[in-house]
């Protein structure tokens, strides 16, 4: 059995904005499942919202895009390239995500070109749907520093 990865080496998000902790399954170029374990401790927790703190939404979705992104990274023809939102369909909310939960994230990619693409992702907690979403991605290289 293949070691899978940690996130950092195919992602170039770190911490505070860096939302994968565990790659759990991965099909290069095609899909992967990942795991975001929220402690409480997130700094966002704290105003969203104050006495009843909530995941907010946006967060959930970008988990999903970097989980598209380590499946499309994975793959040798995107090995070294950035991925960046182009577009967010249908992003649909349909419960709440709290302290102490833990996020399992499914991205799935769709049609690729060396430019961009499409996936769509479903972040559940405890088997229940959390968010579902369609995503656009643009292909751009690393600038060099």
């Amino acid at each position: 059995m293949n070691k899978l990865p940690d996130p950092k080496e195919l992602l170039a998000h770190r911490s505070p904005f860096l939302f994968v902790d565990e790659i759990i399954a991965l099909n290069p170029g095609v899909s992967c499942t990942a795991l975001w374990h929220l402690s409480g401790e997130e700094t966002f927790f704290e105003g969203h919202f104050p006495g009843f703190p909530t995941l907010p939404g946006v967060l959930i979705v970008e988990a999903l895009a970097q989980t598209a992104g380590i499946a499309a990274l994975s793959h040798e023809k995107y090995r070294g390239k950035l991925p960046l939102f182009g577009g967010i369909d249908k992003a649909r909310f349909r419960r709440q995500v709290s302290p102490g939960d833990t996020l399992v994230l499914e991205s799935t990619l769709g049609r690729m070109s060396s430019r961009a693409g499409k996936g769509n992702g479903i972040a559940t907690v405890n088997g229940e749907i959390a968010c579902s979403v369609d995503m656009l991605f643009v292909i751009a290289d690393v600038p060099k520093p």
